[in-house]
């Protein structure tokens, strides 16, 4: 076989497939989880926070001023960028919520599927015969 069949074989196997899927619409997810924390949910907090754009909240390590922006900061500079941190904390926490969420209804969808009854054998045909003697028997 060679490599490039090989190859074909291994791509079009449903995983890696299914895969491809998953990673796509989670790297869409992934943005769109983003936009909510950094357009939605982070200004409000900001604003609890006197107002400023919370992803620019960091102490500075080498003298510069606090009044800077964040890209100025560290143009100046060594900085703890601890905004941006728990900016981005906080769109792991709600990915991986959802993510868990996600799974835990398709887990229940598997359990609420009945399971298919096993197939009943056949009866050997020995038996069969022994049970057709002894029903001519009792008559």
């Amino acid at each position: 076989m060679s490599m490039m069949q090989e190859f074909k074989q291994f791509a079009m196997k449903g995983n890696v497939v299914d895969l491809a899927v998953g990673v796509i619409i989670g790297g869409a997810f992934g943005k769109i989880v983003d936009s909510l924390v950094q357009d939605v949910i982070m200004p409000p907090i900001g604003k609890l926070f006197g107002g400023l754009d919370f992803a620019n909240y960091y102490l500075p390590l080498n003298n510069q001023g606090a009044e800077l922006s964040l890209l100025e900061a560290k143009k100046a500079g060594a900085v703890l960028a601890y905004g941006n941190f728990i900016t981005i904390l906080l769109n792991f926490v709600i990915l991986a919520f959802i993510i868990f969420q996600m799974v835990r209804l398709m887990n229940k969808a598997r359990r609420d599927e009945p399971e298919a009854a096993p197939a009943v054998a056949a009866t050997p045909e020995d038996i069969v015969l022994l049970r057709e003697i002894r029903d001519a028997l009792k008559k």
